[in-house]
């Protein structure tokens, strides 16, 4: 099964969530992989002791343009809606911006005097951390000054396979990242808090998850602080309420030392199971 972290915004415990319950599945011996598709900002694998398995490059084609074969007819410019191609039509000057290409071929396709070939880019990486004989985690890295993650985040999904009970530790937002991230899910669990901001980004992920026709559940976290807007909100929707994590000061000093608050929290491990079985069933 394949269950979705995610969030409409940052900072509401959508990784703390993740990692404590990759925790709980690895320590009772379920095949579990935890992947972390937050490629601009990946941290997940801070909060674990493992090695490194395998190590590969994520690539994607741009354009390369031949100047001598060019007539700058300014067809693949004009084609490019990403503006990826730099065109001065005065001195006969075009160029390609690589962190702009999303790989398309549309300027490849435009191109009527083949002046335009490709070569690849590296554009990031996806690691694989042994952390048990059953458990391990995947990590999504964009390269800097890369302008989208989304490839990175395709191959780090790719890369978890299908066995298993897989956790992806989707990007913040609601945009291209969180999308990728979310298709691949049998399952979403949408993290907020209980304040105006995390209830209006908590529609906007659930808009988009009913486009995208994808069953969820909600996890307040910090659930006895802001008001009950967000449990009103739920109630309306029928979206249903997985769990109510508390505000705990002791959890929130164990989670700055990168430690889990599952080893130090026999309340919030049950928690996490319940929700769990709760999915599955």
């Amino acid at each position: 099964m394949k269950i979705a972290v995610a969030s409409g915004k940052g900072g509401t415990g959508k990784t703390f969530l993740a990692t404590n319950l990759f925790k709980v599945l690895a320590d009772r011996g379920d095949n579990v992989i935890l992947v972390d598709c937050d490629a601009e900002a990946p941290d997940a694998v801070l909060f674990f002791k493992s090695d490194v398995a395998s190590v590969r490059e994520v690539t994607h084609q741009v354009p390369l343009i031949n100047k001598e074969a060019c007539t700058f007819c300014d067809r693949c410019s004009k084609y490019c809606q990403y503006n990826a191609i730099f065109y001065v039509p005065s001195v006969k000057m075009i160029d390609v911006i690589e962190n702009l290409c999303h790989s398309c071929g549309a300027c490849f396709y435009a191109c009527n005097s083949e002046a335009i070939t490709e070569k690849n880019v590296t554009i990031g990486t996806v690691t694989t951390f042994r952390y048990s004989d059953n458990a391990s985690i995947i990590e999504g890295r964009m390269k800097l000054f890369e302008m989208t993650p989304v490839k990175v985040i395709k191959e780090a999904v790719r890369e978890a396979g299908s066995d298993g009970i897989i956790i992806f530790d989707a990007p913040p937002g609601t945009s291209c990242p969180f999308v990728q991230t979310v298709d691949a899910a049998d399952y979403v669990i949408l993290v907020t808090e209980p304040t105006p901001f995390g209830l209006s980004d908590l529609r906007q992920s659930v808009e988009t998850l009913k486009v995208l026709r994808k069953k969820m559940g909600v996890v307040v976290n910090r659930a006895d602080i802001g008001n009950r807007d967000v449990f009103k909100y739920l109630e309306s929707e029928e979206i249903r309420l997985l769990a109510e994590i508390p505000y705990d000061g002791a959890v929130a000093h164990i989670y700055s030392e990168g430690k889990l608050a599952v080893d130090f929290n026999v309340e919030l491990t049950e928690k996490l199971i319940s929700v769990l079985k709760e999915i599955i069933e």
